[in-house]
């Protein structure tokens, strides 16, 4: 997700073409076209210029719901119903072949990855491992991370693993009988046993109202992923 508003220029976006199967957007005020997934200019006035992130997250309804019982939601648009994505888009999208593709490392072209961007490093994540496994602590270029899976199963957050003001970096353990409480805690510290919630915040012990820092982190296909991050890592688990 993106600011769309540049050196304080409010911006209106469409979409305008694809390359390499990701969107291509231009804004209307300077005729700039942008790469969705990068947020870059690629051709145009502003080109070489960079879009400021938004943070966002990918959440189940219900998980969102949950941490936001007053947040509002956008409705469909009566008039262009019939121009909405169906349902099941994602698993007819599975289906569909690919331009480009980069085999090996036992992936192919149409996994969906969680792509974290961040500390000068690509690292990338099978969406379907980390829902397995439920909790990975990793490492993104030097800095360590923390993925959770939410509650719903679903759901998944990075967070940076280190606490303020603790100098070691400490490894989480996920909590076994947390439920399925969208609001619970989920998982807990090696050093402390605090225990914390799927927004990072201790909710519990030593370290209760102490919040991790979240990363930035999107779903993305692998062919995508890759295309744009050709120096990308990836995380796999080791089967037993």
């Amino acid at each position: 997700m993106w600011r769309a508003e540049i050196d304080g220029l409010r911006l209106s976006f469409h979409l305008a073409g694809i390359n390499d199967q990701n969107f291509l957007m231009r804004d209307e005020q300077t005729g700039t076209y942008w790469q969705q997934i990068s947020g870059i200019g690629v051709s145009g006035p502003l080109a070489g210029r960079r879009l400021t992130l938004v943070s966002s997250d990918e959440l189940t309804f219900r998980q969102w719901r949950a941490e936001n019982p007053r947040g509002t939601v956008l409705d469909d648009v009566p008039g262009f119903a019939g121009e909405y994505a169906r349902p099941d888009w994602d698993v007819r999208m599975r289906k569909t072949p690919t331009v480009i593709s980069y085999p090996g490392q036992g992936l192919t072209a149409r996994d969906l990855m969680l792509g974290i961007d961040a500390f000068g490093a690509g690292r990338a994540f099978l969406v379907e491992e980390i829902r397995g496994a439920r909790l990975v602590n990793d490492r993104a270029g030097a800095e360590p991370v923390l993925l959770v899976t939410g509650p719903d199963g679903q759901s998944i957050r990075a967070f940076r693993r280190r606490i303020r003001g603790v100098a070691a970096v400490p490894e989480f353990y996920r909590i076994e009988d947390a439920g399925s409480d969208p609001l619970a805690a989920l998982f807990m510290d090696g050093d402390t046993g605090s225990r914390w919630n799927f927004k990072g915040c201790a909710v519990s012990g030593k370290l209760q109202g102490t919040c991790l820092e979240h990363v930035e982190s999107i779903q993305d296909y692998w062919f995508d992923w890759r295309r744009y991050h050709p120096h990308t890592t990836v995380f796999r688990l080791v089967k037993r």
